[in-house]
């Protein structure tokens, strides 16, 4: 059976999308691995055995911000300290208990937070240049690197706020392959953020495929091709809140 051109280089172009997506993700898990070790260690030296630390929210989602619970025997004052020395830990956001399978919500917070001006400062980074991909890959360029750097660290005065991430594409090709390679592309700059310390629970990706081109442009134009943030919530939060221990 003779296949249609077009089938062949969609499916390559998906293959392509999927092993550049793959390699993308893999920073983000390495990044929490690692503070997990490094709040172990904070948890022993301060004393608290039987403390669970989780880096997961309830939707099964990574997140830098540690879950604790267990360590029943424990008194308050240890447990008060063993969560401050857990938020020592840098790229830690915060701290919270779980008694019986609820958060403690009595909570005291640490230092001061910067005005909201993260989607200004993003968009301003953004206006001359681009997160780049190789053609019909979610790879990020190399090249982009420094780019993201700029991105995250203008994103941090946010954390606390959910942040939309939506990959754009231009008309040409399937717009199944475009949607599902907008979305990857997506995917691959919310786990570079992760690797760059701003919370996966902060985070949403999706991929708008060539819907929305920019205003003035031909939908072909390969300027469509872009990442775009927008700022959803804006709560404000303490960059690093803890818990007050419950009884016991």
């Amino acid at each position: 059976m003779t296949r249609h051109p077009l089938i062949l280089i969609l499916a390559g172009a998906l293959a392509t999308t999927a092993i550049g997506f793959a390699a993308s993700i893999a920073r983000g898990p390495a990044f929490i691995a690692a503070l997990d070790r490094q709040a172990d260690a904070a948890r022993d030296r301060a004393g608290g055995n039987g403390v669970e630390i989780s880096f997961r929210t309830e939707e099964g989602w990574l997140t830098r911000h540690a879950t604790l619970s267990g360590g029943d025997g424990l008194s308050a004052d240890l447990r008060g300290r063993v969560a401050k020395a857990i938020t020592t830990v840098p790229g830690i956001g915060g701290v919270h208990w779980v008694f019986d399978g609820r958060k403690n919500v009595r909570a005291v917070t640490v230092d001061s937070h910067a005005p909201l001006h993260c989607q200004h400062d993003v968009e301003a980074i953004l206006k001359a240049r681009t997160i780049r991909f190789p053609e019909a890959s979610a790879l990020i360029d190399r090249a982009s690197e420094n780019l993201l750097n700029e991105v995250a660290a203008a994103l941090r005065p946010c954390v606390g706020s959910i942040i939309a991430i939506t990959g754009h594409t231009d008309d040409n090709g399937d717009e199944g392959a475009n949607r599902a390679l907008s979305r990857a592309r997506a995917d691959a700059v919310r786990w570079a953020l992760i690797g760059r310390g701003i919370p996966a629970d902060g985070l949403r990706a999706t991929g708008k495929g060539s819907k929305e081109p920019l205003a003035g442009l031909d939908p072909a134009d390969p300027a469509n091709r872009r990442i775009e943030f927008r700022v959803l919530e804006r709560a404000q939060v303490k960059p690093t809140p803890v818990d007050t221990p419950g009884p016991g």
